[in-house]
């Protein structure tokens, strides 16, 4: 490492992931790896994540507490405390949107019924002792829920570091053998040709890349030959290869560049060397699966709609519909 690269800060402890890259031959990756996240954690002019550290040292003690992902549900369970000095401590690391989570007792409900999109896409691929790399990972909610399946590692990897704290709030809690880590990276810090995971996912990236192309081929190179894709992103339902490309914004976000349909999708899955490509499901994404809560204050779907017509953005586009596709990298280019 270069000699004036800042050091990892005490909180953010990744050393099983590191000797986990290491052993298995990618050491340029795991030196690359810290590199990078200690460069994006040394913000010292950063207020909110300065605040957050300090919100981590006043959640309760692990003591007689831990991280349960065994039954479908994300929770801390132990020793209950005082729910209404607890829900302020959470609330410091607001707004909540990938979930649920339950902590101690408190149900933290997030903008996203995650759980929903889970349950649609859990039978998608086995992920039993398979060593997954989630890109767009947000908080960590599906690598929890990646583990609950049987996977026997999980990197995730999002720049949000709001996202990375409230994966430290639960992660603290966590015993046994760490194996879900949550990265402040994004898939163009993978090498070109990485060849480690078993299963990649990315949910709902694909449509925020200026090149679709490049990120697909990012995710190919991190697979290992015949590894697994899951892949969720918006589409527009049209029987041809056909793309929407938003004027300026698409239900009121700025950074989407490209939706495709199927028929394209898999045209680009095959241009970037996939093949077995199938759908898992479609289905519309509506104002009860992405909402505003107690944990979520801001605007959330039901405002970006078209108030006289739910199908239609508020710009007029078809609404949003989801895809998840599943495909395989080629054993061989």
């Amino acid at each position: 490492m270069p000699h004036d690269t800042p050091t990892l800060p005490d909180w953010f402890d990744r050393r099983p992931l590191d000797q986990w890259l290491r052993q298995r031959g990618h050491v340029a990756f795991a030196d690359s790896v810290v590199e990078t996240c200690a460069r994006r954690l040394h913000q010292p002019t950063n207020g909110d994540l300065k605040r957050w550290v300090a919100a981590l040292d006043d959640l309760p003690s692990r003591q007689s507490r831990q991280l349960d992902y065994s039954d479908g549900r994300v929770r801390v369970v132990g020793p209950a405390v005082d729910p209404a000095t607890l829900r302020e401590t959470l609330m410091r690391f607001h707004p909540w949107r990938k979930g649920p989570f339950e902590f101690l007792g408190l149900p933290i409900d997030t903008e996203w019924r995650s759980d929903w999109k889970w349950d649609r896409i859990a039978q998608a691929v086995d992920l039993n002792q398979k060593s997954v790399l989630d890109v767009g990972c947000g908080n960590g909610y599906y690598g929890w829920r990646m583990l609950g399946a049987g996977a026997s590692m999980v990197m995730g990897l999002d720049p949000i570091l709001r996202f990375l704290m409230q994966f430290e709030v639960f992660d603290r809690y966590q015993t046994g053998p760490r194996r879900n880590f949550v990265m402040p990276m994004i898939d163009t810090d993978l090498p070109q040709k990485l060849t480690a995971f078993d299963v990649v996912f990315s949910a709902g990236v694909l449509y925020h890349r200026t090149s679709p192309i490049d990120h697909l081929r990012s995710l190919a190179g991190a697979l290992v030959p015949g590894g697994k894709l899951v892949l969720e992103t918006l589409i527009i339902q049209d029987d041809g290869p056909r793309v929407l490309v938003p004027e300026d914004r698409y239900a009121q976000m700025r950074n989407v560049w490209f939706i495709p349909s199927l028929e394209m999708l898999f045209r680009w899955l095959r241009r970037t060397g996939f093949e077995g490509i199938e759908t898992v499901d479609v289905t519309p994404t509506e104002a009860t699966e992405q909402r505003s809560t107690e944990w979520m204050t801001f605007q959330s779907l039901a405002d970006f709609l078209d108030p006289d017509d739910s199908s239609k953005t508020i710009e007029g586009y078809p609404g949003p519909v989801r895809a998840t596709v599943v495909a395989s990298r080629k054993e061989a280019e």
